[in-house]
């Protein structure tokens, strides 16, 4: 360790800051660094014979760990809430942002790393918040379609919208102003586009969900009611690595750690890989519809397909899951808790039930 040499470096796209603790001397210093890294990772071997490299999770990304790990460099990319910077300034000056590396020198001995996506889950990982940009986009497009119809007092009175017979009214609607007519067509247009790219992505997930290495823990988590092939295939790509949530102590931490909104939206928070990796970013149980209602126990052919040809363990857990789950709610609503309170003490133990359906030995 007395000839070790940390280095704490501050990326940002065009620039990198580097602090290096010498391992000889003792000496601590700053200095600017190369950019692109296959300038940087020759740099930081340069640097001494044995090295060990960090830096705070950002927009770059994985791009330098991945590289540093081909070169058989120690590199922790260090997760950003766990980092300890001091009292955070409105506006700091250069000097400070010099500054900000410093820390990241004795972040190499943390545990507070982020998971580094291997290739065969970074392509995975993007279909599906490709799907999901495609979802936004087209429920911005129904608003914007719906909004310019209220604007000229027309609303749709049926029970339910964007249905078929919704979409039969759609088509129906005329108007005389030319001007009106073009931006109605081209609100249409825009929906259509954008509902087709998120149906041709859901069959391109459920192709890939149904190859290896996904197959089994995608056919598990779909045996709980409440969780599709998009749901399983979500968390299968965005978690990995089901293991690293164990901890020995108080069991697993995964339910922690998922953003739970995403238990009860369907939806993925914004961000790309600078995002704490330790909460898995995406497609938590996606379409879990818990906000709706209580997961019921009636008979489900939809669920008996799901579940036929997986083992007999897997599929007795899945049911004990759904009782449990049931009674937990029941139990809230005997209670009179808000149903909001309700949805997101039954998703956080449906994260759990993933887990256990995902790292089991059947």
């Amino acid at each position: 360790m007395s000839q070790h040499t940390f280095i704490g470096l501050d990326v940002h796209a065009r620039s990198v800051r580097a602090a290096v603790l010498d391992g000889v001397t003792g000496e601590l210093r700053s200095c600017a660094a190369p950019v692109p890294a296959a300038e940087l990772v020759p740099w930081l071997r340069a640097q001494g014979e044995s090295v060990s490299v960090a830096y705070e999770a950002g927009p770059t990304g994985f791009v330098l760990a991945r590289a540093c790990a081909a070169e058989r460099i120690p590199c922790l990319v260090a997760a950003t809430s766990r980092i300890l910077k001091g009292p955070r300034r409105p506006r700091q000056d250069r000097p400070a942002r010099r500054r900000q590396a410093g820390p990241l020198v004795c972040a190499s001995g943390s545990s507070s790393r982020c998971a580094c996506r291997t290739s065969p889950r970074r392509a995975p990982a993007r279909l599906v918040r490709a799907r999901d940009d495609a979802r936004r986009d087209l429920m911005r497009a129904r608003q914007r379609l719906s909004k310019l119809l209220l604007r000229r007092g027309l609303l749709w009175e049926g029970a339910k919208s964007w249905t078929l017979a919704h979409e039969r009214w759609l088509a129906a609607r005329r108007f005389e102003e030319r001007p009106l007519r073009v931006a109605y067509e081209e609100a249409q247009a825009a929906m259509a586009a954008a509902k087709a790219r998120r149906d041709a992505l859901d069959a391109a997930i459920a192709v890939e969900a149904q190859g290896e290495p996904w197959k089994e823990v995608v056919g598990r988590l779909c045996c709980l009611r409440g969780v599709s092939t998009l749901t399983a295939f979500g968390l299968a790509t965005e978690i990995g690595d089901w293991e690293r949530f164990v901890d020995g102590r108080s069991g697993p931490r995964l339910p922690g750690a998922l953003p739970l909104g995403e238990l009860l939206r369907g939806t993925s928070p914004p961000g790309g890989d600078h995002q704490d990796r330790q909460q898995p970013r995406a497609a938590p149980a996606r379409r879990g519809r818990l906000a709706a209602a209580p997961p019921l126990l009636r008979p489900s052919r939809e669920l008996a397909r799901r579940r036929a040809g997986q083992p007999p363990l897997v599929r007795a857990r899945a049911e004990a899951a759904g009782r449990r789950l049931n009674q937990r709610w029941q139990s809230f609503d005997a209670r009179g808790k808000r149903s909001t309170v309700a949805a997101v003490a039954v998703a956080r133990e449906l994260a759990g039930w993933c887990w256990s359906l995902a790292t089991m030995e059947a």
